[in-house]
């Protein structure tokens, strides 16, 4: 993988750059749409690549592994043939999944010991087995094995699982380099900065984590319940600590407004599953603010979703067709304002790029920010 930095921005520490790997170019930022289980939940790999203009997409190793198992993608020929996506993918390493199953889970050196949300077998991670999972489901960009603490998090026990996660990183990175990729194409491996909001932790994390000289590096425990400020000011700590020379990846981030400030701190990277999960339960992000379009003012406006959009559903469908097909449970609903969402978040980073190239990007983030958190 190769990290070209092509622009700064003047009033900030925004960057546009470009991410080479096997599957493909990635222009930043960059925003990752998620599919957990090897799919964008309502959505088709062609809309992606068409409607969507996707350039990377997620997987996640924990549910995976779980299913279909590992067995199943390896006969596939990895994750890229199972679900017939070309471009490049990333899979995060499944720790922010078993932080999740606080009840059923035990976190020691070795690694974790988990029971499945499926049938409640019992599984153990560890840094190794993680590296061989995601060498089987072959992502072009693979996550150390971490802790994600929760929030809010006591300074002791923060430092003692920041610790452990410096631990099992070595040991990740032990693995990765003495093993080969399955499928002829190289994989690259990004440690992860944690210390929950705690400047010092962050400070110490990014200068461990950037003594590894990984091909990029990215930036866990945020977006975890914290305020936003606090998530901002995490951000700042470790984007001035890690190197300008490789892309940063601020994982699980988030709404439009937390992309933007965050990309205005110097981060290439980001993934959620807000717009898919939002967009099934009615929420529509949009160039002039957030529509709820299960409201009652929707019922009988006829104008398109979005006018100002280029998206093909949002031309030829209606506000109060939408909120018919969502409040009817209707998959076509779903499906539309899923492609709506993903569709908006790719249109304002590349706006992001735009302006970043142009030198405005400051100026246009302060108005953006202004407006997007509007309820309409």
């Amino acid at each position: 993988m190769k990290f070209t930095l092509e622009a700064k921005d003047k009033g900030s520490n925004a960057r546009a750059g470009v991410v080479e790997t096997a599957h493909g170019n990635i222009q930043t930022p960059i925003f990752m749409p998620v599919g957990t289980a090897g799919t964008v939940k309502a959505v088709h790999q062609h809309e992606l690549v068409q409607d969507i203009q996707a350039q990377i997409i997620l997987g996640n190793t924990y549910h995976l592994y779980l299913r279909p198992g590992l067995d199943v993608l390896q006969k596939a020929g990895g994750l890229h043939k199972f679900n017939h996506w070309d471009g490049p993918i990333l899979t995060d390493s499944g720790g922010y999944q078993v932080y999740s199953l606080t009840e059923v889970r035990k976190i020691r050196e070795e690694g974790v010991t988990f029971r499945s949300h499926i049938d409640g077998s019992k599984h153990l991670f560890t840094p190794e087995n993680v590296m061989d999972t995601q060498r089987v489901i072959g992502a072009d960009i693979i996550m150390a094995f971490d802790e994600c603490t929760p929030y809010p998090c006591e300074y002791s026990y923060a430092r003692k699982s920041l610790d452990m996660t410096h631990r099992w990183l070595k040991r990740c990175v032990d693995r990765f380099d003495s093993t080969q990729p399955l499928y002829g194409y190289e994989q690259t491996l990004f440690p992860i900065v944690q210390g929950s909001v705690y400047k010092d932790l962050r400070e110490k994390s990014a200068e461990v984590i950037a003594s590894f000289n990984r091909d990029g590096n990215a930036i866990g425990g945020l977006s975890v319940g914290e305020p936003a400020e606090e998530m901002y000011a995490m951000t700042e700590v470790v984007t001035n600590i890690l190197p300008q020379d490789k892309p940063r990846y601020l994982m699980g981030v988030g709404t439009p407004i937390n992309i933007l400030e965050n990309i205005a701190l110097g981060i290439d990277m980001f993934d959620c599953v807000m717009p898919t999960r939002n967009a099934r339960n009615g929420m529509l992000f949009t160039q002039n603010g957030i529509i709820n379009i299960k409201n009652e003012k929707w019922k009988d406006d006829f104008s398109p979703i979005e006018a100002e959009s280029d998206l093909l559903v949002d031309q030829i469908h209606t506000k109060a067709y939408l909120r018919h097909l969502i409040r009817s449970q209707e998959i076509l609903g779903a499906q539309i304002a899923s492609l709506h969402n993903l569709h908006f978040y790719l249109w304002l980073v590349k706006q992001a790029r735009e302006k970043i190239i142009a030198g405005t990007f400051y100026d246009w983030k302060e108005k953006m920010v202004k407006v997007l958190g509007q309820r309409l």
